[in-house]
């Protein structure tokens, strides 16, 4: 079982890495000192737990806790915490459990159990329901100016390449991530379509597609005035995408 660490005090982080060193099939794969690192390395590490504190700087454990369940795969949540006075508010953030300090580790083997079932049945819910793929993502995650943001797909007009860079479109203004397109296409499906080798379009957004007099391709998009090249091979695909939807292929 992979096991992510968040808390702000380093001493406690030890203290749990030892008790988990002790605990058979239990390996952790990374440690953060708040929120924001938690969701981040959250996201990439994809540990099956989450050992939460509560009470951090910045983002709280019950914040981070209700962004990771929003993840791809989200983990189970077991709150590890000095308090006792915010069980509820826990277990209405989807926690598996909550565990107070000092941890024992009996206490900590119980919780890691429960958390262990949860997940063994969670795989087995999404492989059932996707026919063995994974899920594919609610939010994107992204930096901006060193804060984390997540972005709901659904708001998402485009994505566009730059390099070793993908700009990430949306309704609240835009983002960089470091992903290729070519993971998102084939994590997101028919919900892009490509127009470009450089560019995913969503195709809930899509409006038409124009061609200047210079015979360049353009697709629309409802919401905003961006303007996206489609290069010939793929204005075909487009064409057919647009007739199905009912709308102008240009």
């Amino acid at each position: 079982m992979r096991v992510l660490i968040v808390d702000d005090e380093a001493l406690a982080r030890d203290r749990l890495r030892s008790l988990l060193e002790t605990i058979p099939d239990c390996e952790v794969v990374g440690e953060a000192a708040g929120g924001r690192e938690a969701l981040e390395l959250a996201q990439r590490l994809q540990p099956d737990v989450v050992l939460l504190d509560i009470r951090m700087p910045g983002m709280d454990g019950l914040e981070a806790a209700r962004h990771l369940g929003a993840l791809e795969r989200p983990p189970a949540i077991v709150f590890a915490t000095a308090y006792g006075d915010y069980a509820l508010e826990a277990f209405d953030a989807q926690a598996v459990d909550y565990v107070l300090k000092p941890v024992r580790r009996e206490r900590l083997e119980r919780a890691l159990a429960q958390a262990r079932r949860l997940t063994q049945a969670q795989v087995a819910e999404l492989e059932a329901a996707h026919g063995g793929e994974p899920r594919a993502r609610t939010h994107i995650c992204a930096r901006l100016r060193g804060n984390l943001q997540l972005v709901p797909v659904a708001e998402v007009y485009y994505f566009q390449a730059d390099q070793k860079y993908v700009t990430v479109r949306h309704r609240g203004g835009e983002v960089l991530i470091e992903e290729s397109l070519k993971s998102l296409e084939r994590e997101f499906g028919e919900r892009f379509v490509r127009v470009h080798r450089n560019a995913l379009v969503a195709a809930a957004y899509l409006a038409g597609m124009e061609r200047t007099p210079e015979g360049r391709c353009y697709v629309r998009l409802k919401g905003i005035d961006d303007r996206i090249e489609v290069s010939r091979r793929h204005v075909p695909g487009l064409r057919k995408r647009l007739k199905a939807l009912g709308m102008a292929g240009g």
